[in-house]
């Protein structure tokens, strides 16, 4: 894609939105910007769909995303990659490589940090703790407790990056394997409440890590219609606060900005999810300015 053309196309796809209770002010040099690429739910594609694919024709691809991330890295150097899970099966190459390419890929391209989806667990816990030395990122779960697990101390439940004096702090939340993936590949992994556990999170992150954006990578899926009892990402940022951005895996669903809702107290958080297989790309650029007031604008970019 030409740098031009892409600019053109991010722009045209976002919108402002004001975020923490702030109204927009007008920018000035001051401003600083942090700009959140993601990706959820690539199911070990590695090559893009061929021409003749009937739904996703040319599309996707570990390439043509890394030209992409670095072109994007270009215009803003305080820019973050991070993953919502589901980073396993779907190809032959996992069936042949265990996870061991997805890794040493996903580490070419500087991902920041992941989280852990139920298909990560495809090989058992065993085999993704055996691919975790490929791995040149952070994982963060912090409603899966592992400390009677082979990933006892592998996993961190948040994790602190800085970029231009602005402090991100991101936390996972995975969705319960119990009925969904079997017992022996996940063994005494357990499972937390997702909302208890957010509140623990963020009262961390904000009030003890005076951290400036919180962002929350979900496994969770981003909404049940038909159980609306079950916790969504939607869910989750209505009834939790100091949440940012949720940025979404598990459903596959795809957005083409990012959804608004409101909060426990009121204020807008930011829910993202681009689908799956790699398609797209997710772009959130966070504005902040000398007050670290903050605004943001997201937008889908197709590979």
């Amino acid at each position: 894609m030409k740098r031009r053309d892409f600019i053109h196309q991010t722009s045209a796809a976002s919108a402002l939105i004001g975020l923490g209770g702030f109204g927009l002010s007008s920018f000035s040099s001051a401003t600083k910007k942090i700009t959140i690429l993601h990706t959820n739910d690539v199911h070990s594609h590695i090559d893009p769909f061929g021409p003749e694919d009937g739904r996703n024709p040319n599309q996707g691809g570990v390439a043509r995303r890394a030209s992409l991330i670095e072109s994007i890295r270009a215009e803003n150097p305080n820019t973050l990659l991070m993953d919502a899970g589901d980073i396993f099966q779907g190809t032959p190459y996992f069936n042949y490589y265990g996870g061991e390419l997805e890794f040493k890929l996903m580490s070419m391209l500087k991902y920041d940090v992941a989280t852990i989806g139920n298909h990560d667990f495809d090989n058992g816990i065993d085999g993704l703790y055996a691919q975790l030395p490929h791995a040149k990122f952070d994982f963060v779960s912090s409603n899966y407790d592992f400390s009677n697990t082979i990933m006892d101390s592998h996993v961190k439940p948040y994790r602190i990056i800085e970029k231009d004096g602005i402090k991100v702090g991101v936390f996972g939340l995975g969705i319960e394997l119990y009925g969904l993936v079997d017992e022996n590949m996940y063994k005494e992994t357990k499972y937390l409440d997702p909302i208890e556990t957010t509140q623990e999170m963020t009262r961390i992150l904000k009030q003890q890590e005076h951290c400036d954006l919180v962002i929350c990578l979900s496994h969770l899926g981003y909404k049940y219609s038909r159980l609306p009892e079950k916790i969504s990402d939607l869910s989750l940022a209505e009834k939790t606060k100091d949440i940012d951005l949720i940025i979404g895996g598990h459903t596959h669903t795809f957005l083409k900005k990012p959804t608004i809702i409101k909060n426990a107290e009121g204020k807008n958080t930011l829910v993202n999810q681009v689908g799956c297989y790699g398609i797209n790309l997710g772009k959130i650029d966070f504005y902040f300015d000398a007050n670290k007031n903050k605004s943001a604008e997201g937008t889908s970019i197709i590979v």
